[in-house]
């Protein structure tokens, strides 16, 4: 998306299709189907239920965002991306919460949190356990407000994006409209 200038996907990979088809869960067989919905060029729309971490607002711009490891490792190289005016969304798996912390300073040092127009923290899965004694002491959400406590953007959690088996494919590169409110989170594609 940020080297040839056109839309890309994230979303499910094909190792986590079900085996079984016949007895996969309803929210599996519709974020599939996501991805088919995205590749015929439907226009897509996500709701979700609040959260009592989110930050309420609303705002309108091109979506990028994917794996917080992998968006921390490709800074300074020619895939690194620009999230000024954008919205970023960022999602993790196996990870223990002090390497989450390091990312997401290094998003912050580095500025990418400083002139976006919204967050979307999607599912933070499988969080590996501390050391017995050595616990680190904060939750995502906590990293993740802390880092951001000084900008006036909209931040939604636990966005239906990730690696688990609700993870609607979302659409990079493309603008989209972020409503975090008291009563619904919607991410429409415009």
């Amino acid at each position: 998306n940020h080297n040839y200038g056109i839309a890309t996907i994230h979303s499910k990979m094909c190792n986590s299709f079900p085996a079984d088809w016949s007895s996969a869960e309803q929210t599996q067989l519709d974020s599939i189907d996501s991805i088919r919905k995205c590749l015929i060029g439907e226009k897509m729309t996500y709701e979700t239920l609040p959260g009592s971490n989110n930050r309420t607002g609303a705002e309108e711009s091109i979506l990028i965002g994917g794996n917080l490891s992998i968006l921390e490792n490709l800074a300074a190289s020619d895939s690194d991306i620009n999230t000024d005016s954008k919205i970023l969304f960022i999602e993790e798996v196996e990870e223990y919460l002090y390497n989450i912390d390091r990312m997401l300073w290094n998003l912050k040092r580095s500025g990418k949190f400083d002139k976006l127009k919204g967050l979307i923290v999607g599912g933070f899965n499988k969080i590996k356990p501390d050391d017995p004694g050595e616990d680190f002491g904060k939750t995502v959400y906590e990293m993740v407000l802390e880092k951001v406590k000084e900008y006036n953007y909209p931040v939604c959690f636990d966005f239906p994006v990730g690696h688990q088996k609700e993870n609607y494919a979302l659409k990079c590169g493309v603008k989209h409209r972020l409503t975090v409110s008291g009563d619904l989170v919607q991410l429409k594609e415009i």
